[in-house]
C-alpha cells in the first residue's frame, strides 16, 4: 500500500476506476490534484478557460459514454465551470467536478479565491455538491458519484476538499468493486401492463428521448413488429431511422404535431423529459393513455399525467416485454400520413430558415456515415436538428436544456478526444463561437482533425427574429465580427471560406483529412449562390 498525497490518490483511483481522461487547469490551490496524474496513467487536456474544460468533459461523456471528469481551483475555478455543470445537468450528462476549497472562510476573510459559500453555490446547478474532509469521506463520494452514473439518471457532481487534505499523507483508495451495481429492471407485472396496452391499441404511438439510446439493437427487431409510430426528442434522434416509414422524426416542436399525437390511442414515453425544450408547449397533445418508462421518479409524476407509470432501464424494460408480443401487430398508422406530415413541416422550416437546409443537404453528403456532431445554439442548427437524416443515435449533441452558447467547440474537441479517429464535426454561429474560441488552441495542440463551421449572418439572428415577432425594434443583435480566417489562422488551425455548396462540400472533405482543425466560414447566404 503505497501512502501519497490525498491529491495525487485521488487520480490513482479514478484510473482504476477506468477514467483515462481528465480535463481541467491546475493552480495553486489544485496543484496537489496534479501529483498523481502522470504517475496514475492519465491524460490529461489543458483547457484555455474552466468553462472550455467542462464542455470538453461533457463532450467526452456524451461520446463515449463514460464519465467526463475535470479539476478546477477553488473560487473563479469553480465559477467558471458551473456554466457546463449546469448544461450536463440539464441534458443528463455523466460529469464529475473535483475542486479544491478553502479549509477556513468564516474565521479568515480576504484570502485567495474566497468564497462564502462555495459548495452552495455548486449545488445550485448540479445534482449534487459536497465537501470531503477525509480521505475515506473523498473515496466514498467518488464512488458515490461513479455508481449513480451507471444506475441512475446520469447528472454532473461536485466533490471539492480543503487544501491541506489534498496536502495530507493518505493511504490509497479501497480496491474497486468487481461488478458495478445494475440499473433497475421493471418488475413481471409491469411489463405485463405495458404489454395488455399495446395489444389492446389501434393506433400506438411511442416517443423516444435520449434516455432510449442505448442498445437500441437489442429492442428494434421487436418494435418493428409493432407498426406502431414514433416520434423522437432532439436528444433521441437516430433512435428510429429515419426513413422508418411510420416515423415523424424531431418534430415534436411542430404545432401540428398536437393533432397527430391526439389521434394515437396509446402514448408511449421512453426516456424523455417531454420538457419544455421538447415541445415548446404546455401539452404534448394526448388524449389517450400514456406510459412513461423512465428512470427519473420525477418524469412519471409531472404534469403529463401519465397511467402507467415503469420506473426502469428503457432498453431493459423494452426488450424484456416487447419480445413477448407474437406476430406482427396491425395498425391504422399508414406511411402516407407521415410522409405528408413531414413533407409539410420541412416547407415549414425552410421558410422560417431560408436557405438552411441545401447547407444542411450539403453537410450530410460530405460526411462519413459515422460522423458525430456537435453544435451550439445557432439558426443553423435549430433547422439542422430537425430535418438532417440520423441513421444512428448519439451522435449529434446539442445545449438543449440550459442552452448555453460557446458549447460547441470545446465539446467537440471533448468528443474527438473520447472517439479518436471517428469523424468529429462542430458547428457554431459566428456570435457563440467567441464565447469559446480560445479552446482552438488545444485542438490545434493536439493536432485533432476537426472541422469546425461557423454559421456567420453577423448578428444574432434568432434574437433578432423574436423581437420583430414581439413587435420589438431590434436591438443590440448586430454585432463587428473578427476576420474569422486570420483569426484561425493566428492560433496554428487551416481556414476556409467556401463560395458555394459545392465549395462547402469540399471544404469539409478536406477537413476531414486533415491534421489539425480547420475553421469553416460559411456565409449564410452561401445556397443562393452557383458554382
Amino acid at each position: 500500500m503505497t501512502t501519497r498525497p490525498l491529491g495525487a490518490q485521488i487520480s490513482h483511483m479514478l484510473k482504476d476506476r477506468g477514467v483515462d481522461t481528465i480535463f481541467g487547469i491546475p493552480g495553486v490551490h489544485n496543484q496537489e490534484m496534479y501529483r498523481g496524474i502522470e504517475e496514475a496513467g492519465i491524460r490529461h487536456v489543458l483547457a484555455r478557460h474552466e468553462q472550455g474544460a467542462g464542455f470538453m468533459a461533457d463532450g467526452y461523456a456524451r461520446a463515449t459514454g463514460r464519465p467526463g471528469v475535470a479539476y478546477v481551483i477553488s473560487g473563479p475555478g469553480l465559477c467558471n465551470i458551473m456554466t457546463p455543470m449546469g448544461q450536463a445537468t440539464s441534458d443528463s450528462v455523466p460529469m464529475l467536478v473535483i475542486s479544491s476549497v478553502l479549509d477556513e472562510t468564516e474565521a479568515k476573510r480576504g484570502q485567495l479565491h474566497q468564497m462564502n459559500d462555495q459548495e452552495g453555490a455548486a449545488r445550485a446547478v448540479c445534482d449534487w455538491s459536497v465537501t470531503a474532509r477525509t480521505a475515506d469521506a473523498t473515496y466514498q463520494l467518488i464512488d458515490r458519484a461513479l455508481t449513480e452514473f451507471l444506475t441512475g439518471v446520469p447528472s454532473s457532481k461536485h466533490i471539492q476538499v480543503p487544501i491541506t487534505q489534498l496536502e495530507t499523507n493518505a493511504p490509497p483508495a479501497p480496491e474497486r468493486a468487481d461488478e458495478w451495481p445494475l440499473r433497475p429492471e421493471a418488475a413481471p407485472l409491469q411489463r405485463i401492463a405495458l404489454i395488455d396496452r399495446i395489444n389492446a391499441a389501434r393506433r400506438p404511438l411511442f416517443i423516444f428521448g435520449g434516455g432510449a439510446t442505448h442498445d437500441v439493437d437489442r429492442w428494434m427487431p421487436h418494435f418493428q413488429r409493432l407498426n406502431a409510430a414514433s416520434f423522437t426528442t432532439y436528444a433521441g434522434r437516430g433512435i428510429i431511422p429515419d426513413d422508418s416509414p411510420l416515423h415523424f422524426g424531431a418534430t415534436l416542436a411542430r404545432a401540428s404535431s398536437e393533432a397527430i399525437i391526439a389521434s394515437a390511442d396509446l402514448v408511449v414515453a421512453v426516456g424523455t423529459r417531454l420538457s419544455e425544450v421538447d415541445l415548446w408547449r404546455d401539452h404534448l397533445g394526448h388524449s389517450a393513455p400514456m406510459v412513461r418508462i423512465d428512470l427519473d421518479p420525477e418524469c412519471l409524476t409531472d404534469r403529463h399525467n401519465a397511467e402507467t407509470r415503469i420506473l426502469a432501464e428503457a432498453c431493459a424494460h423494452l426488450t424484456e416485454s416487447l419480445i413477448q408480443l407474437e406476430g406482427v401487430k396491425k395498425t391504422t398508422w399508414t406511411a402516407q400520413e407521415v410522409t405528408a406530415a413531414r413533407t409539410r413541416w420541412r416547407a415549414e422550416i425552410d421558410a422560417e430558415r431560408a436557405g438552411i437546409l441545401p447547407v444542411a443537404e450539403a453537410l450530410k453528403a460530405a460526411v462519413p456515415a459515422d460522423t458525430m456532431f456537435f453544435s451550439d445554439m445557432t439558426q443553423f442548427a435549430y433547422a439542422a436538428k430537425e430535418v438532417y437524416p440520423m441513421d444512428r443515435p448519439g451522435h449529434w449533441h446539442h445545449p438543449n436544456g440550459f442552452g448555453t452558447l460557446g458549447y460547441a467547440l470545446p465539446a467537440a474537441i471533448g468528443g474527438k478526444i473520447g472517439v479518436g479517429d471517428q469523424p468529429v464535426v462542430a458547428i457554431l454561429g459566428d456570435y457563440g463561437f467567441q464565447y469559446t474560441v480560445q479552446e482552438l488552441a488545444v485542438a490545434v495542440e493536439l493536432d485533432l482533425t476537426l472541422p469546425i463551421i461557423i454559421w456567420d449572418n453577423g448578428k444574432l439572428g434568432e434574437i433578432e427574429d423574436s423581437m420583430v415577432r414581439a413587435q420589438i425594434a431590434p436591438n443590440a443583435v448586430v454585432q463587428r465580427n473578427p476576420d474569422f480566417l486570420r483569426l484561425a489562422e493566428a492560433y496554428g488551425a487551416a481556414a476556409a471560406q467556401p463560395a458555394d455548396l459545392d465549395a462547402f462540400a469540399a471544404a469539409i472533405q478536406t477537413a476531414l483529412r486533415t491534421p489539425g482543425p480547420t475553421v469553416i466560414r460559411v456565409i449564410s447566404d452561401i445556397a443562393l449562390n452557383r458554382g
